[in-house]
């Protein structure tokens, strides 16, 4: 197997987001790219994949590895003061139940 088609399968998945029946059929089996990503994912390949591509990407573009500044928009901080996600929670849970109840009537 070649193992850069079963990378580029899992690439595929991780940016598009589909699912893996839809997996196109030019890239390997999806068992086999299955496999793969479930050992990669267990061992922290995938994430030490993604640090090496980021920082490869950020140097490519003339900037430090590491990002020295984070920035927060005001209208996120302001929700993090007034606490805002715990807030918004029960009106999740309410709309979660109201459309599980119609969609059983």
């Amino acid at each position: 197997m070649d193992v850069r088609e079963v990378l580029n399968a899992v690439f595929y998945l991780l940016s598009t987001g589909c699912q893996w029946s839809a997996l196109p059929k030019d890239l390997p089996p999806k068992s086999t790219v299955w496999d793969y990503f479930s050992r990669w994912e267990w061992a922290s390949t995938i994430e030490r994949i993604h640090h090496t591509l980021y920082v490869a990407v950020r140097e490519q573009a003339g900037r430090e590895a590491s990002p020295t500044t984070a920035i927060i928009d005001s209208q996120t901080a302001k929700d993090a003061q007034k606490g805002a996600l715990r807030s918004i929670r029960p009106d999740i849970t309410r709309a979660r139940r109201s459309s599980a109840a119609s969609a059983t009537c």
